[in-house]
This record gives structure tokens, C-alpha cells and sequence, in this order.
């Protein structure tokens, strides 16, 4: 397995800081949801994929083992995983951000009150992962698949549906009291550009006060503005509608039904589906302040066009109330550590075959030094994307 562009640094379970303190029997019934998505791949999925082919096995193992509890669900993967740490080139760290399902006000008819579209694609295209790709979301948006007959509903604010796009699912709640659960199904391949990101980069808010409550306060506020806004990321998302029972949570890219704290989206082009990954970060769960240690086994089961590199990956963190706001604010650097199957060698770098040692880290300053000097000198980092979270 190559990782191009990538540090790897091979780990011992015993490095991995709370390891031993995580419920992973919990990690392993996501995984065996992995597994059964895996189990069903082809023969020939397992040969042009080695990783896949590793797992594939690995998870005949874990159905073979049945029901597993904390300890020997451990043991489960330690016995079949060896812990790769890894981080771009020059840095000690992975970057996390964090999505959910969003929930919504609705109709099943255009009102003068529930105006906004939220579209379905034909029939015919279905299981095709790019439609209406001569449209971005500028001629979408003003018609041009009026008349086509694709609404699957309507919605009253046009920053509920951009949000709706960017997590790629939705719990609507119609007005006629029932519930319409809607999920990614394909977009119009055009580029996705991140709306914080300028935001940002005209003063509007800051890269430390960044989250998707703010996005959407500042677009409430500047609605002709946040129009105009929303035009530049000229991606477009389109949903189908699914029979999800209210307690069930919405489906991954992989096919399975994503975990709150367990699933993560990651890069498809790099990471194998159902592959763990270890997850060490301090994040802000319980305000603004990142103070909560999230010392974590989730497994890779989704996807997102804004999630690109090795090190990279969006935090599912399911519905309900406040978890939109706990979501959107999460934009944190902490330790990525993949579990790669046992006899499957990980190779990092540009070039191919090399490998590419993780830096040590930096020492930290101490307050003496920062007395001397005057200023606390601090790592500077570049965010792969900074508003909250993009699947799709």
C-alpha cells in the first residue's frame, strides 16, 4: 500500500495513548457493519486492491468470532492490525472536522412559505455518481430543471438546503407531521469550494472563530451577499429518498449505516473502506474551547469532496439537538493512526517505494523562553479546509 504525499511512521499498540481505555466492542460492531459490505465484494475487488483483498479476510475472521466484548474485541485488532501513524509531509498531525444529518422544515408541495427545491435525479441516471454535470449551482438554482419534475420536496430557506447538500442527508420534517429521510445520491461534478474558506479570507470571520454556526448567522444576516456566496461553490448535490425508520441513522458512501463517534469519511482515493482508524485529538464537544481528549477506534465508511489527503477525515456525529453546532465547530489537528491489516506493507512519499519517517515534534516553548523572547512562537497550520464539514 503506497501513500504518496504522505509521513508514515510504524506504531506498537502500546504507543497509542488510551488504547486500552477505549470500549472497543463498541468499534467492532461498526466494523462488522464494514464487513458485511466487504464480505459481498467481488473477487476481482480483491485483487485490484490489496488492502481490500487484507480486509476481506480480516473481516471472515471477525464473523467467524461472532459477538465480542471490550477485551477480546481488543485483542481482535490487535492481533489483526498493525498501527501506522500517519500525517502530511513536514507535519506531526492529521486535520478532523466534523458533519451530521441535518433536520429540516419541509412540503411535499411548493408553497408561497416552502419555496426552496430539494431534487431527486431521473431514474434512468441512477448509479451514476455525476448528473446534469453542464449545470452548476448558479443555473440550478435560477431553473434549469424547472418543469423536469425532480422535486422531491421544498424547504423554506435556501441556506437550510445549501447545508442539506454539504452533509449530504436530511431528516425533513413535513408539514403534514410525517418524516422524509433523504440521502447523497449523486452530484453535478463540479468542483467543491469551501464558503468559509473565503469568509475568511476577506476578514468577514476568523480562521479560529470559523464554524457553520457563524456561516450561517453571517448568510442570515447578508441573504443577497450569501446568495452570491453560495454561487462560487458550483458543486450541487442531489438526493434520493430512503426508508429509514426515525431511529435509524443515515447511510455512508460504503452502503452501511453510519455510527455517531465511529464513522469517519475519509479520502475514497487513498483509504479503503472499513478500514480503523485510530483518532487522537482534543476537540470542542462541550463549548467552544477544544478541552475534550477524544481518544477513539472509528472506521472509515464515507466520503466527501472536500475530505482530500491521507491524514484527512470528517467525524460523523449523527442528529439531534445542538449536534449541528458541536459538528460545525469541529476543525482540529490530532494524531491519524490507520490500522492496516497484518502482511500488508505501507509505503509513504512522493516517489514510489519510499518511505517517509514522521518528523519529531517541535519542543514546546516554555514559559521562561517565552519571558525572554518577548512572544511565544507558534507552529503555523494550514487547515485543508475551513469551514466545518463537506461529505460530498
Amino acid at each position: 500500500m503506497k501513500l504518496r504525499h504522505a509521513a508514515i511512521e510504524p506504531l506498537s499498540f502500546d504507543a497509542l495513548a488510551g488504547w486500552k481505555d477505549d470500549d472497543h466492542a463498541e468499534a467492532f460492531k461498526s466494523f462488522m457493519m464494514s464487513c458485511g459490505a466487504i464480505l459481498n465484494g467481488t473477487r476481482a475487488m480483491r485483487r485490484a486492491r490489496p488492502v481490500y483483498g487484507a480486509l476481506f479476510n480480516v473481516c471472515e475472521r471477525a464473523r467467524q468470532a461472532g459477538a465480542l466484548d471490550r477485551e477480546h474485541a481488543r485483542a481482535f485488532f490487535e492481533h489483526n492490525f498493525t498501527p501506522v501513524r500517519v500525517a502530511p509531509p513536514g507535519e506531526t498531525e492529521g486535520f478532523f472536522t466534523g458533519y451530521y444529518e441535518s433536520e429540516i422544515d419541509g412540503s411535499r408541495v411548493k408553497t408561497a412559505e416552502y419555496k426552496v427545491p430539494l431534487y431527486r435525479i431521473p431514474e434512468k441516471l441512477v448509479g451514476r455518481s455525476k448528473v446534469f454535470g453542464q449545470y452548476d449551482r448558479a443555473k440550478i438554482e435560477d431553473g434549469a430543471l424547472k418543469g423536469k419534475g425532480l422535486e422531491i420536496c421544498w424547504v423554506k430557506d435556501p441556506v437550510d438546503a445549501f447545508f442539506a447538500q454539504i452533509q449530504g442527508s436530511a431528516r425533513v420534517k413535513l408539514d403534514d407531521g410525517k418524516l422524509l429521510r433523504l440521502n447523497y445520491i449523486a452530484s453535478n461534478g463540479k468542483p467543491y469550494t469551501p464558503v468559509g474558506r473565503d469568509l475568511i479570507d476577506r476578514g468577514i470571520i476568523s480562521k479560529e472563530e470559523m464554524s457553520m454556526d457563524k456561516i450561517r448567522a453571517w448568510m442570515e444576516a447578508n441573504p443577497e451577499e450569501a446568495k452570491a456566496l453560495r454561487r462560487k461553490n458550483r458543486s450541487f448535490v442531489f438526493f434520493r429518498k430512503t426508508a429509514l425508520a426515525p431511529h435509524e441513522e443515515c447511510i455512508g458512501a460504503q452502503g452501511v449505516p453510519l455510527t455517531p463517534m465511529r464513522s469517519l469519511a475519509v479520502d475514497k482515493k487513498i483509504h479503503v473502506y472499513g478500514t480503523p482508524i485510530w483518532i487522537d485529538a482534543d476537540l470542542p464537544l462541550l463549548s467552544e474551547t477544544p478541552d475534550t481528549k477524544i481518544r477513539r477506534l472509528m472506521i472509515a465508511q464515507d466520503t466527501g469532496s472536500a475530505i482530500v489527503g491521507a491524514a484527512r477525515a470528517d467525524i460523523y456525529f449523527g442528529y439531534g439537538n445542538g449536534i449541528a453546532s458541536i459538528a460545525g465547530r469541529i476543525k482540529q489537528h490530532g494524531q491519524f493512526v490507520m490500522l492496516v491489516p497484518r502482511g500488508v506493507l505501507v509505503k509513504g512519499g512522493g516517489k514510489p517505494g519510499k518511505v517517509v519517517p514522521l518528523p519529531r515534534p517541535r519542543p514546546k516553548i516554555t514559559i521562561a523562553e517565552r519571558t525572554t523572547s518577548g512572544a511565544l512562537s507558534s507552529k503555523s497550520r494550514s487547515a485543508s479546509k475551513s469551514t466545518s464539514s463537506s461529505r460530498r
